[in-house]
């Protein structure tokens, strides 16, 4: 599989490229594809950063896994492209947006505008099998995964990262929490979502805040 990322990412991730696990990991990938229906399509696998560059980072947010059903999948955690059923966890990420900000409920689920503006909208394993959660974890894509959080922290300043769920408190540990700011909350999908664990959380509004105080430009969150 062709490593089609962004040439400000490669600046900084060519030495993981030539790594043995990250061959190794490319090796399986291409089997994957070829021998299963996979997630996202080729092209896309690398869209969180070709939709925002190295230079352009401003927030980061965390997801896990590639949404595993047809279509669902374009490169962006929590994201779907135009026209697909909104998955439950976007669907309330969604709901706390018009509670947060008052911006109405969109009609698509597709977060590249929030990429274009700075967003990385990084998952932990960037392929899975079709309808087959998980089936590419542990093959090395959180490695390399990790490097960029860690690359990230240490070459950039007053990021905001936003870690929604267990899974993504874990990268805190990751991140330089003196020159960046982490926001944490409950995950957005029903089962956390119900219990309190996410609404109210105000990472939208509290994100472009602490934007303002290092007189960085804000997200517009309101989807085209």
């Amino acid at each position: 599989m062709n490593v089609n990322i962004d040439q400000s990412w490669k600046t900084y991730l060519n030495p993981e490229f030539e790594k043995p696990y990250f061959k190794d990991l490319m090796a399986f990938i291409e089997h994957e594809y070829k021998s299963h229906t996979c997630f996202p399509k080729t092209s896309d696998v690398f869209n969180a950063f070709n939709h925002c560059t190295f230079k352009d980072v401003k927030v980061v947010i965390i997801g896990q896994d590639p949404y595993h059903d047809v279509g669902q999948a374009n490169g962006l955690c929590f994201s779907v492209s135009d026209g697909i059923k909104h998955p439950p966890s976007l669907v309330n990420i969604f709901k706390e947006l018009e509670q947060d900000l008052g911006i109405p409920y969109p009609t698509s689920g597709n977060l590249m505008s929030w990429a274009d503006q700075g967003v990385l909208l990084l998952n932990a394993t960037l392929t899975v099998r079709a309808h087959d959660a998980g089936s590419h974890q542990k093959k090395g894509w959180e490695q390399f995964t990790d490097v960029v959080i860690k690359t990230i922290s240490a070459e950039k300043t007053n990021v905001v990262f936003l870690l929604w769920g267990g899974f993504a408190k874990k990268k805190k540990k990751l991140i330089d929490t003196s020159k960046h700011i982490v926001l944490e909350s409950g995950h957005p999908s029903p089962l956390s979502a119900n219990r309190g664990y996410w609404f109210g959380n105000k990472h939208f509004s509290k994100t472009n805040y602490q934007l303002e105080q290092v007189e960085v430009s804000v997200i517009d969150w309101k989807l085209k």
